[in-house]
């Protein structure tokens, strides 16, 4: 039997939609909080309609972000829905928000309106800017965000266009980010009794993410410009083409590179001064490249992959996402779970990535459908089978 997470006997209130907070919640679920999702009468997170494809009437978007969930519909605009939220934010130790900034003020339910009441409660904020500075009520979506963070400007082909990632890097990160800053807020709780808020911007996450980048244009005063797959400051460290299909290189120090060439029968270029050591490598890349490129066409990818990872050379497939998703390391690290949809029937969901060897986390179950859990939760705070009724017949839930 798997013991329970570390944040087994936590709730979370979830009034997050589409990524960054789903992704949030859905890490703290895993790790044992219980995840209530509050979710717009009828309708329900936006990404619940996002596709092709589905399965069984389920978005395969929606299924990747939220296992582990309940789902509870309410509409917490009206009356009788505020009651209840409200009698739900008293049983909870965590709240988790992504609406613009400024929305839930208006409503009383910010963190300067609810911090006197409840004082343990953790809050956090997710939006695009934050909820200071002067473009804090800008709506922030991930494309925009890469875009405005300079993400995009490092991303493609060095004469092509930019290019956003092929997933929502903004979104996912600022979900991370916000894990971990409930997970510090609980510990300080701990501490002192109290909870604080948390505030997490898009924006903020993209630029931390610029890293090196960043550190080159603020101490170097470089430009950051995009480069397809090589690296600004470490050669070679590039896509190439085996005569079979692409691998990626990652020569990381000199004593990689002479194991490279020996490999590939390149002995001269370890001793040629333009590529004895890398600076000089990256500032002759161009040359280093084509010599390679010749070298490394002549011979299988599996081949090279073979012979460079024997010699401790980092190297790997250019794979696609099925081909990744069979990969035995995939099975060995519990990476893909399968759970009982009520709906869709049989789903396989991703695994949990963080390992934990004394309380880890799982996956339980399933993507809730819609409104899934809307009475039993509502039972658990006192109504009955006729209040339910009544409130599925005024639309609150």
């Amino acid at each position: 039997m798997t013991p329970p997470g570390p944040l087994a006997g936590l709730t979370v209130l979830d009034l997050t939609r589409v990524l960054a907070g789903p992704y949030c919640t859905m890490l703290l679920a895993d790790m044992g909080a219980r995840v209530i999702k509050i979710e717009q009468p009828g309708r329900g997170d936006d990404t619940r309609a996002w596709g092709p494809p589905f399965v069984g009437g389920e978005s395969t978007y929606f299924l990747g972000v939220n296992r582990n969930k309940e789902s509870v519909t309410l509409d917490f605009k009206s009356p009788r829905g505020r009651d209840i939220l409200d009698r739900l934010i008293a049983r909870a130790d965590i709240l988790v928000e992504n609406f613009r900034p400024g929305a839930l003020a208006r409503l009383g339910l910010d963190y300067a309106s609810l911090k006197t009441a409840h004082p343990r409660l953790v809050y956090c904020s997710i939006s695009g800017f934050g909820q200071t500075g002067p473009r804090s009520a800008q709506p922030g979506y991930d494309a925009v965000v890469q875009a405005e963070g300079g993400l995009m400007s490092i991303t493609g082909d060095a004469d092509g266009q930019p290019f956003r990632l092929g997933v929502a890097i903004a979104d996912l990160t600022a979900g991370l980010l916000a894990s971990q800053g409930i997970a510090l807020a609980l510990f300080a709780r701990e501490r002192t009794g109290r909870g604080q808020a948390i505030d997490v911007a898009l924006f903020d996450a993209v630029v931390s993410l610029l890293s090196y980048q960043a550190s080159a244009a603020l101490n170097a005063a470089v430009v950051p410009r995009r480069m397809g797959n090589r690296h600004p400051q470490i050669a070679p460290y590039d896509v190439f083409p085996a005569a079979d299909g692409d691998f990626f290189l990652a020569v990381g120090n000199d004593d990689q590179f002479v194991r490279l060439c020996r490999i590939a029968g390149l002995d001269a270029l370890a001793g040629d001064d333009r590529f004895a050591t890398n600076p000089a490598r990256v500032a002759n890349y161009p040359q280093l490249r084509d010599r390679l490129s010749v070298a490394l066409g002549e011979r299988s990818r599996a081949q090279w992959l073979s012979a460079l990872t024997a010699a401790g050379v980092p190297c790997g497939a250019v794979r696609a996402v099925p081909d990744v998703l069979t990969d035995p390391q995939i099975d060995a690290r519990a990476m893909i779970e399968a759970v009982e949809h009520v709906a869709a029937g049989m789903v396989k969901v991703l695994g949990v990535p963080l390992k934990l060897s004394d309380t880890p986390g799982s996956v339980r179950t399933a993507p809730p459908a819609l409104g899934q859990h809307t009475d039993g939760v509502l039972s658990e705070l006192g109504l009955d089978a006729h209040d339910i009724t009544a409130l599925r017949q005024a639309l609150v839930v």
